[in-house]
């Protein structure tokens, strides 16, 4: 993967010519043997990052296209995948080569080629999960001298052309677009065939992708009033959607388009779907584009990964994420998919100079439960404005506060009033016989009765922060601990040695001034891990601070395996090139090496990816028998120039492991290093 790269650097720094460039880019193909969808993430990562020429983009892009069928593999977080079974590994290799551009028959069309003896294709502008996107001069239009001859045209990926059901995909896209005729949604106009190659035409847009403002090193939030602008355009357009029975399903910020002239268009409802069919939808066999299963993990609510049926709500989950990058430059969860965000218990930090009206809104449409958020898109819009609703209930008891005041008002008044038949002073008595003189009786005067002193006020909280909970913390030793402080709600999450135990710890913290509530996710661990914890509990520390970027998890249930399980475990890693580690701390005080190892050799990952490690490798468990540990370690760089002994004694590991990332965090920066744990329990087959 980094060949690719760079051969794309060494270009922009005018060290490779054209030709040149292109030789090496040949060179990278052939001998990288990787997925498909990957190269063209690392082309389009790194065009975000140093636009390349069109022409060049293109042309790469085309090259790219032209490798035979792909093997299928993970995707990046940010990017729409292909939900196909992937081989379980961190990089895919393969014995067969790669077909060249010019032998593959069935070769996409690049630029300065012609579609149906109609369409030229003038500029690749841009590629997604469903196909690769062309302007396009339509020379027809250019016949008839038509103002504005240029059109789009997304052409279908390979990957995507390979599904028996692709051509049905597009013919229903186009369908479903040109229903939706709305000023924030991209006009579509119709689908076509050309030989094998697949198309569909739609209005031509001049400006960028939402994404490529967010993914801009520099950005760092757009002011309340700018980024309000952009979430009412994309609000408008998915309330249109969302009342014409739609869900857009896959929302992200490459499917938002900011125009030159200050539009914002929605693109791509590829694989919408249905969720309020008519009664002849019903009956009829509907084509579900779910089916193809494309998707973005950062964007993707719980409800849509979890494949439950698709609601307006998984829409409202992705405008929120992308309503909180545009305010913070950053997203609410790191990017982390939210299954594993809500598991993880990851909260959204609130934005600054945020209105709290505003930011219950935001928080109410990140909500993990679909249940509980925000209903409608329509609501979500109002509330990122500030405007309060007044539903019937509320309006009702105005009505009847008003009605109690008028009553008051025309009672108080009957009673001053001279006319009254009432007087204050005098009340009206029955009128009756005079009653006999009697005695009075003489007594003590009633003693005055002393009004009951008023409560007295209880006293305020103690305001919390962090001030306050770092000392106890850093008094626990042989740990790894973070935590957040909410308002009086205090989150504390790690791991700690067992002599001093979770229970003791938390009373600690419950007895710092101003809590009120404390969260505590706390693991206890034994003696024996205590120089793996205190050697990177800086870089899992920093990692969780982070939104867990870098993760381990487990696939057995509770992390339990019994003696011949296989050892399977998924992985992501942080947004930038790394190298992955994963490490088996055995009860015997050994280190087993998983990767890198003899079984499992490749190392290197691409920003943001994920992956199922251990299938291939075959790693099964065998005794001591107990509670263990599994390590997840990403740097930038190698930490070693060759493999490690498959297996080597604990403290001759951690003390070559320590130097080394001294010596990379002192060169590239703490923050580039992560670290992530995970616990597992081992027993004898047969208990």
């Amino acid at each position: 993967m980094a060949s690719l790269s760079h051969a794309i650097h060494a270009f922009h720094a005018g060290g490779l010519s054209p030709n040149e460039f292109f030789a090496q880019v040949d060179r990278a193909l052939a001998s990288e043997k990787t997925d498909y969808t990957q190269l063209l993430e690392v082309l389009s990562e790194e065009h975000t990052k140093f636009p390349l020429p069109a022409d060049v983009y293109a042309e790469v892009h085309r090259r790219i296209e032209n490798l035979a069928e792909p093997q299928p593999g993970p995707a990046k977080l940010d990017q729409t995948r292909m939900l196909v079974t992937p081989e379980p590994h961190l990089a895919v290799e393969s014995d067969s080569g790669h077909t060249l551009p010019d032998s593959d028959p069935e070769r996409l069309k690049g630029v300065g080629e012609t579609i149906k003896g109609r369409f030229r294709l003038e500029e690749c502008v841009g590629f997604g999960g469903m196909g690769t996107v062309y302007k396009a001069l339509d020379l027809r239009k250019l016949e008839a001298s038509d103002r504005n001859p240029y059109i789009a045209i997304k052409i279908l990926n390979v990957q995507f052309r390979g599904h028996p059901k692709s051509l049905i995909a597009l013919q229903r896209e186009a369908k479903k677009a040109q229903t939706l005729a709305h000023p924030n949604i991209v006009t579509v106009y119709d689908f076509d065939r050309d030989g094998p190659m697949v198309f569909l035409t739609m209005e031509y847009l001049c400006g960028k992708p939402l994404s490529r403002l967010l993914h801009s090193q520099d950005f760092k939030g757009l002011r309340y009033p700018d980024a309000l602008k952009i979430i009412t355009g994309m609000a408008n357009a998915l309330a249109y959607a969302h009342e014409r029975g739609f869900v857009h399903c896959d929302f992200k910020p490459a499917n938002v388009f900011l125009t030159d002239s200050g539009q914002v268009k929605i693109i791509d409802f590829g694989i919408a779907r249905v969720f309020r069919k008519s009664e002849e939808e019903t009956e009829a066999t509907v084509f579900d584009a779910g089916s193809l299963g494309g998707l973005t993990p950062a964007y993707a609510s719980p409800e849509i990964l979890e494949h439950r049926e698709p609601d307006p709500r998984d829409d409202i989950y992705a405008l929120a994420c992308i309503t909180y990058e545009l305010l913070t430059g950053t997203h609410p969860f790191g990017r982390v998919p939210a299954t594993q965000a809500r598991d993880a218990g990851l909260k959204p930090q609130r934005p600054k100079n945020l209105p709290s009206m505003q930011w219950r809104a935001l928080r109410s449409g990140l909500s993990f439960d679909r249940q509980s958020r925000t209903p409608t898109v329509t609501e979500f819009l109002r509330g990122m404005r500030g405007e309060r609703s007044v539903g019937m209930p509320v309006a009702m008891g105005m009505a009847s506060l008003i009605t109690i005041a008028l009553a008051a008002a025309l009672f108080a008044y009957l009673r001053e009033s001279p006319e009254s038949p009432v007087s204050p002073a005098t009340p009206e008595k029955p009128a009756t016989a005079p009653a006999a003189s009697t005695p009075k009786e003489e007594g003590p005067a009633p003693a005055a009765t002393a009004p009951a002193p008023a409560p007295a006020a209880p006293p305020p909280v103690p305001t919390l922060s962090l001030s306050g909970v770092t000392p106890v913390l850093a008094q626990v030793p042989c740990s790894a601990l973070t935590a957040s402080v909410s308002e009086h709600t205090l989150q504390v999450q790690g791991f700690l040695p067992e002599r001093v135990g979770a229970a003791r710890l938390k009373k600690d913290l419950s007895a710092i001034p101003g809590v009120t509530t404390l969260n505590a996710e706390l693991q206890e661990v034994s003696d024996d891990k205590c120089g793996v914890i205190e050697a990177l509990a800086p870089y899992w520390v920093r990692n969780r601070q982070s939104g867990r970027l870098a993760s381990i998890r487990m696939h057995a249930t509770g992390g339990v395996l019994t003696e011949g399980d296989s050892l399977v475990a998924d992985i992501t890693t942080p947004g930038y090139e790394s190298y992955v580690y994963v490490d088996y701390q055995v009860l015997d005080g050994s280190v087993v090496h998983l990767v890198p190892s003899s079984r499992s050799k490749a190392n290197q990952a691409p920003p943001n990816y994920t992956a199922t490690i251990g299938t291939l490798a075959g790693w099964t468990i065998s005794k001591p028998f107990g509670t263990e540990m599994i390590v997840l370690l990403i740097t930038p760089v190698p930490l070693f120039d060759g493999l490690r002994p498959a297996s080597e004694s604990r403290p001759d590991y951690l003390r070559a492991v320590d130097q080394r990332l001294r010596d990379i965090a002192a060169k590239y920066g703490q923050d580039r290093i992560s670290a992530d744990f995970v616990q597992i329990t081992t027993k004898p087959r047969g208990r």
